[in-house]
């Protein structure tokens, strides 16, 4: 149900900013402040809800993203008060973020880590492909408002809300454990740097090049996730089992080598491609969000380097907070190089990224402590 509400926020929200609001690129990059603030404030909320065990605080955070998501739809009567629903939603979906991958590896035998993760974004994939289909069809053949789509993926965070709370609970963690920073983990946030870097490019400059440089409807942007999410079917399931058999450094080193074509790829397929660029723009962002799932190789990293069991949790929400403070500084620097250079650069300085990630991958050590 996440990975269906998910799509339907991915496959809108930019034709509707740019819709309802008309926002240019740097505005663009400006929103992000209040998007991505939670991100950085989730290790405050989560201690704050100390006294709430992992699921239960994914009930909550399933229900503020419904609650938020609902409200852009339905009250964004100016672009302020859009903008404080768009903090509540996004508090509730960074809230998950570090508990999907928590929760995940407690349901994982013992060294399956990867696979029961890559199950798990496959199940998030198939769901993605109804979602992001609703919205073509919708769109397309059955006159859906903004409104509407909105309303359908409120509706799928409540139903993943009451699911989770239909989990048999687990223990609280103690409070001196919601915030967990040590150097033995200094290459895990070295990692979470530069993907906080990266995602930020792909969530919101790729979809806002389709939108504004290619002219893409709605409906396209959710044709490519549908398309995604088929290949993601077969191929999340498979990274999953990868990370298990070849090690997380393999693995991550691949990632950010293909992150270097992808970015090119974006940023210069109209100079390089012409008539095919839009093509070449397509299939890197389908590549891109294929790629996104290499996260779960990060987490089973640190479940295996982590000094304390209890660490791992915790260390995934301190990493969401770390990841943000990175993500919003570099939406604004890609937002004023849009500005002044054009779209180009901004994909050519995530290349330059993705070329110290493969430098950074490649020292990752997966022996498991103890």
């Amino acid at each position: 149900m996440v990975g269906f509400s998910q799509a339907i926020m991915d496959s809108t929200f930019n034709n509707f900013l740019h819709s309802a609001f008309g926002l240019q690129g740097m505005q663009r990059a400006v929103l992000e402040l209040p998007r991505e603030l939670p991100g950085f404030l989730v290790v405050f909320v989560s201690g704050m809800l100390f006294f709430l065990c992992s699921r239960r605080l994914a009930v909550v955070a399933n229900c503020l993203a419904a609650a938020g998501m609902a409200l852009i739809g339905h009250a964004s009567t100016g672009f302020g008060l859009m903008l404080v629903w768009l903090f509540v939603f996004s508090t509730g979906q960074h809230l998950f973020l570090p508990l999907f991958s928590g929760i995940g590896m407690e349901l994982a035998e013992e060294g399956k880590d990867g696979r029961r993760l890559g199950q798990l974004q496959g199940a998030m994939n198939l769901a993605a492909i109804c979602g992001s289909f609703l919205v073509m069809v919708g769109f397309s053949r059955l006159g859906f408002s903004y409104a509407a789509s909105f309303t359908a993926g409120a509706a799928g965070y409540l139903i993943a809300g009451l699911l989770i709370a239909l989990m048999t609970p687990d223990r609280p963690a103690p409070l001196a454990h919601r915030f967990v920073v040590r150097r033995e983990y200094a290459r895990f946030y070295g990692l979470t740097v530069l993907y906080g870097t990266r995602k930020q490019l792909f969530l919101t400059f790729a979809p806002w090049v389709l939108v504004t440089v290619y002219g893409q409807p709605t409906q396209a942007i959710a044709g490519l996730l549908t398309v995604g999410g088929l290949i993601g079917i077969v191929f999340k399931p498979l990274l999953g089992r990868w990370i298990d058999r070849f090690g997380e450094r393999t693995v991550l080193t691949a990632e950010a080598g293909a992150l270097i074509v992808v970015c090119l790829g974006y940023g210069f397929a109209g100079t390089v491609f012409g008539r095919h660029a839009l093509t070449v723009a397509s299939a890197c962002y389908i590549a891109d969000q294929l790629l996104m799932s290499v996260s779960m190789a990060r987490a089973t990293y640190l479940k295996k380097i982590a000094c304390d069991p209890a660490d791992v949790t915790p260390t995934l929400t301190m990493a969401t907070t770390i990841d943000h403070i990175f993500s919003i500084g570099i939406a604004f620097v890609s937002g004023a190089v849009w500005a002044v250079f054009g779209y180009r650069y901004v994909f050519a300085l995530g290349a330059v990224l993705a070329a110290v990630n493969v430098a950074v991958a490649r020292g990752v050590q997966t022996a498991t402590r103890g």
